[in-house]
């Protein structure tokens, strides 16, 4: 279980989050919604020990940073540079480098582990290819299975469904269901609305403070997005062409 108690961080004297408190339980599949500059992407980073902050990360019952390997990341594909050469097999193999040791050769349980990551998702034909030759929805099935390949307890995706296939979207539902039945725990960062929000058992909805946490029943009413996204309501109900109200 993932608890975050009166978290807050400031950049720069702007304060970026104020008193974030959340629970994320085993097995829950919780999306983290709100406007740009809302403070999702800061949110993860501060779980993932990537920026200072005020109050505590939990991970059942223990401090999050004496236990960063459980949690595997997903980051979006935009944040990534996809001329480095490297093929799909070594991407998922980085997911092993901790366990191994720096400099040290890959042993038969890490080739294990990644085989069959990359199997899972459906990229082990493809193991050799250079990360610049696959296509958008291939190259986020290798980095979920590097994410699989880490055998985590908490794991943080940002905007996974982000431009992707329909093939890439079912292989990543399919696989986000078996990890919510193992126990596993998830949190999406998205911008999905509508009907899609309805995959999620919960809904944090975000703005530099916890505005919303429940169902997206709940979460996803005209009071709700107005608070949240004020005079952009509009707009934003223009760009999507549908209400907000799952």
């Amino acid at each position: 279980m993932l608890t975050v108690q009166n978290l807050s961080v400031h950049y720069r004297g702007i304060e970026a989050l104020t008193a974030v408190s959340l629970t994320l339980r085993p097995g829950e599949w919780v999306g983290l919604i709100g406007p740009n500059g809302a403070g999702k992407s800061t949110l993860v980073k501060a779980i993932l020990g990537l920026t200072p902050y005020r109050g505590k990360i939990l991970l059942n019952g223990a401090a999050l940073k004496r236990q960063r390997s459980q949690v595997a990341y997903v980051p979006q594909r935009s944040q990534l540079d996809w001329d480095y050469p490297i093929t799909a097999w070594n991407v998922v193999m980085m997911a092993q480098t901790r366990a191994l040791g720096w400099g040290r050769s890959p042993n038969s349980k890490a080739k294990k582990l990644v085989s069959a990551a990359l199997d899972r998702v459906e990229m082990l034909p493809l193991k050799n290819r250079s990360i610049g030759q696959l296509s958008g929805g291939q190259q986020q099935r290798v980095f979920l299975a590097r994410a699989l390949a880490q055998q985590p307890n908490l794991f943080l995706l940002d905007e996974p469904f982000s431009g992707i296939d329909k093939k890439t979207e079912a292989v990543m539902l399919s696989i986000f269901a078996d990890l919510s039945q193992q126990g596993k725990t998830l949190l999406v960062c998205s911008h999905e609305w509508g009907e899609a929000l309805n995959r999620y058992d919960r809904l944090l909805l975000l703005n530099r403070r916890v505005l919303a946490n429940d169902t997206p029943q709940a979460v996803m009413t005209m009071e709700n997005i107005q608070q949240a996204y004020g005079a952009n309501i509009q707009a934003l109900h223009n760009q999507n062409g549908m209400p907000f109200v799952c």
